[in-house]
């Protein structure tokens, strides 16, 4: 046990470390512990040993991952359902547009430029198509603007994205078997039925010191995420869903939110995005610089030309837009997960997989840089009066 005491005290002096430079810099916390990851990983690397980080560790990978669907299934519940049916139609529009252009775009890189197998050049555009729910909602939560009516609609528009990835992705690649028919239909029952079940659970047990009301999330969850791995598929994809569906449930309950994100922030989601940093094989990006750099670009360039036309279409201002497009050019959790799905299975080598690994983690943290330095809406952050929150009045659209 001593080993693994050492780690934890080593991940989260990182994690304290990232954070105290993110309030220096003023950066979202996620980034902040990304690039500490990658800078982490490369010092120890060079004076220790990179076994002393113990990125593979099974505790720290189960940490990672739960860190990641807790996060995801916190920002499914922050998705507002009279929001989304509001403003359905933007956040289709960009949502499509934002997975399309470069998917499509970053294939015909990864196949004609880079002279990839069909195979690898498929997965190389499913894996530059995605966007980060986790690193847009981080960003959104840290700003305040996942209350407001901008930010539930991107985040909506980002849910969009990453289902026609995960769709994509398993079209193309993972075999329809017995097993995706159960997840499915125990997907559409949870859907259905959990929101009546939780609500009555929540009014008779809940309110109490054991903490109930997190426990069965937390049961719910990681059944979920056992079930989706059994049938091939991701444990964020059902968090997701399920957060959206319990969004009338948990969503409106601001003390569960609350204590659900101190577990979230205060303990997981460092080790997922510290995680994330540490997988970056600097010695490949060294090796292959121009294949790195093509495959960000495209895909940042290709989100700026596909989503900022359709953000000033539905009215949104260019500032507004501007911010949109460069959050939804983030990418994280899918873009990784498809990756390391290639890897596994034959599909990719393993120069490619870190060539892919580092644009999506470069399109992390790049563009929402960018975004938050030149292009941050401060206009609709919620403003402090007489001690209460209250958003702004000006929308992006009143300001058009």
């Amino acid at each position: 046990m001593t080993e693994v005491w050492t780690q934890a005290a080593i991940w989260l002096g990182l994690a304290l470390a990232a954070s105290i430079l993110s309030v220096w810099l003023k950066l979202a916390t996620a980034l902040s512990e990304i690039v500490v990851g990658m800078v982490a990983q490369l010092v120890i690397g060079i004076f220790i040993g990179t076994s002393v980080l113990g990125q593979s560790s099974a505790w720290i990978t189960f940490l990672s991952s739960t860190g990641a669907v807790l996060l995801t299934f916190l920002a499914g519940a922050e998705l507002d359902p009279a929001t989304f049916k509001q403003n359905w139609r933007e956040a289709g529009a960009i949502g499509l547009v934002s997975f399309a252009a470069p998917f499509l775009g970053c294939t015909a890189l990864a196949y004609y430029a880079l002279h990839w197998s069909t195979s690898a050049s498929w997965l190389a555009g499913i894996a530059m198509s995605t966007t980060s729910v986790a690193v847009v909602y981080a960003v959104m939560l840290e700003f305040g603007l996942n209350a407001t009516s901008y930010g539930k609609t991107v985040l909506a528009a980002c849910f969009i994205t990453d289902l026609a990835t995960v769709a994509a992705l398993g079209l193309m690649f993972s075999p329809f078997t017995i097993s995706t028919v159960v997840l499915v239909g125990v997907l559409a029952l949870a859907v259905a039925f959990l929101p009546r079940l939780l609500k009555i659970v929540f009014t008779r047990l809940g309110g109490r010191p054991s903490e109930i009301e997190a426990k069965v999330i937390l049961c719910v969850l990681f059944a979920l995420a056992a079930l989706a791995t059994w049938a091939g598929s991701e444990a964020v994809l059902p968090a997701y869903v399920v957060g959206m569906a319990l969004a009338g449930v948990v969503g409106r309950d601001h003390a569960l939110v609350r204590r659900l994100r101190t577990l979230t922030f205060g303990l997981l989601t460092p080790f997922y995005f510290l995680r994330a940093g540490s997988l970056v094989s600097v010695p490949a990006l060294v090796a292959a610089p121009l294949a790195f750099l093509a495959l960000l670009g495209t895909k940042v360039l290709l989100k700026l030309l596909g989503v900022y036309p359709v953000a000033r279409q539905f009215g949104s201002p260019k500032r507004e837009s501007a911010y949109t497009t460069l959050l939804m050019s983030t990418g994280l959790t899918f873009g990784t997960i498809a990756s390391l799905f290639g890897l596994n299975n034959g599909i990719v080598t393993t120069d490619q997989y870190s060539l892919l690994v580092a644009a999506v983690i470069g399109s992390a943290v790049i563009p929402t840089l960018i975004a938050n330095a030149a292009f941050f809406p401060r206009h609709l952050v919620p403003k402090r009066q007489g001690g209460k929150a209250a958003l702004m009045t000006s929308t992006a659209k009143e300001q058009s």
